[in-house]
């Protein structure tokens, strides 16, 4: 298939392409490179720099690529950015996801599978939710994902269009961006590796469903590659394990420490303080993974802990 991957130059969207040319298919690449990078994708892939929400360009590269299906993974993914900035998160999460979905529909694609997200659209859950879960976000970025999915059901019932809403849990790993407020897994190993104090919002006690990018990213490939037997489908991909944020930091710091030895360099980490809580956090979320299990075939192969140790690995890889 001819595969347009948007947000293919990002953190999960580049672990996409990497499944998708690993499978044999035709991928191309559209990012703006605001957090993406070149160097996440091998330099046969055609990239188009082009934002979201330039109409003229996204529908030029549609023009060019003319793709059987496409996999949205662009959006402004900072809960705290789009409780400062609404109008910013609505821009980006929306009027971009509409470009990509009418352009879809111009050119003939197929089926669109889409970046959602069960780690803010559940609101607090203190046990696993199904996809049957009410939808309770109680901040913008939560607020446009499920508008998001509103949308897809009507391109679906309107064009025909296949479309699969991922609902992500928190998601970690190799290519995390750390800069910035997105990415707490990325933001901890950079400061560590630096000997520097992290800072744990509030109490800490947090509790996330933390699902290792690789892992995120097959499910994305079967997506792509599977036919669905609705015309919009939500899946929940995650673990439905708990981890708070003092746990968390914890295993990273040893890990640092430990990733640090064996390079034989000398490391010392503070540990953690606590800062003031952050707008817009949950308290629990965590996802059941049985549709993902029932329609994908699709189950997480990373624990936490494993998970965790290889991301280290990797940030002490780019810091040779």
């Amino acid at each position: 298939m001819r595969i347009l991957v948007v947000g293919g130059a990002g953190f999960i969207g580049s672990h996409i392409v990497d499944g998708l040319l690993a499978n044999g298919h035709t991928v191309s690449v559209l990012d703006n490179l605001s957090s993406g990078s070149k160097d996440n994708i091998p330099a046969s892939v055609p990239l188009y720099v082009v934002d979201v929400r330039d109409r003229e360009k996204l529908a030029a590269a549609f023009d060019e690529v003319r793709p059987d299906t496409v996999c949205l993974q662009a959006a402004q993914l900072s809960v705290s950015r789009s409780v400062r900035e609404p109008t910013f998160d609505a821009e980006v999460n929306l009027i971009g996801l509409l470009g990509v979905a009418e352009n879809a529909v111009r050119v003939g694609s197929k089926k669109i599978v889409f970046a959602s997200s069960g780690g803010v659209l559940y609101g607090d859950v203190f046990e696993p939710s199904p996809e049957t879960t009410p939808a309770n976000p109680i901040s913008p970025y939560g607020i446009s994902k499920l508008a998001g999915e509103l949308y897809l059901q009507f391109f679906a019932r309107e064009h025909g269009l296949q479309t699969v809403a991922l609902r992500y849990s928190n998601v970690y790993g190799p290519r995390q961006n750390p800069h910035g407020e997105a990415g707490v897994v990325a933001i901890f190993a950079q400061r560590m590796l630096a000997g520097q104090q992290v800072t744990v919002n509030g109490d800490g006690k947090y509790i996330r469903d933390y699902v290792y990018a690789k892992d995120v990213a097959r499910a994305n490939v079967l997506s792509l590659e599977r036919d669905l037997p609705e015309k919009f489908t939500a899946i929940n991909i995650g673990t439905g394990l708990p981890t708070d944020v003092n746990e968390l930091a914890a295993y990273m710091r040893t890990f640092c420490l430990e990733a640090a030895q064996r390079t034989g360099r000398k490391l010392e980490i503070p540990v953690p303080n606590h800062g003031p809580a952050r707008a817009g956090d949950l308290r629990s979320n965590l996802v059941t993974n049985a549709k993902a299990r029932e329609l994908l075939g699709w189950q997480p192969t990373m624990s936490v802990k494993d998970g965790l140790k290889e991301t280290v690995d990797w940030f002490v890889a780019q810091h040779k």
